[in-house]
């Protein structure tokens, strides 16, 4: 039998979302979460069918221009409509790594999953400005605590 798929897609030019997302990896492969497996997706490299064989999905994306970055645009455009009927409902988390607030990007995607019909199961993580540790930290959580909800068959 296999184990349930989490799925890390994700964008980055400058790396500072490369290394939120490193983080994000780091905490959903943490050594006590055994049960799943994780996998990652660069956004421009989309996967309609990892997208449907995923138990839960984490985005991540820089805030170009108060948007989400053309690349997570291009993921969502080519899985959209292979995915509308099969994801309803898939846990998602979001993490941004904003040049002003984020509320931009947020917007733009908390419209597009909506319409997927996706569950939010955790707060996004939005960093402004400079990476810090605890930047770092959150990220590590975040990845942590969805891939522990769905070993656990929270989500």
């Amino acid at each position: 039998m296999s184990r349930p798929l989490l799925l890390i897609v994700h964008h980055s030019r400058s790396g500072s979302t490369a290394a939120l997302a490193e983080a994000v990896l780091a905490g959903a492969r943490d050594e006590l979460i055994t049960g799943i497996e994780v996998e990652t997706c660069h956004a421009l490299d989309p996967d309609p069918e990892s997208v449907r064989r995923a138990a839960g999905i984490i985005l991540g994306t820089p805030e170009n221009f108060g948007y989400m970055s053309g690349a997570m645009k291009h993921f969502f455009d080519s899985i959209y409509y292979p995915c509308l009927d099969e994801t309803q409902g898939l846990p998602y988390g979001l993490f941004i790594k904003a040049g002003n607030d984020g509320q931009g990007a947020l917007g733009a995607i908390e419209r597009i999953v909506t319409g997927l019909r996706w569950r939010r199961v955790v707060e996004p993580l939005i960093v402004a400005g400079d990476l810090t540790d605890d930047h770092l930290e959150a990220a590590r959580e975040l990845g942590m605590t969805v891939a522990a909800g769905i070993e656990a068959g929270l989500f």
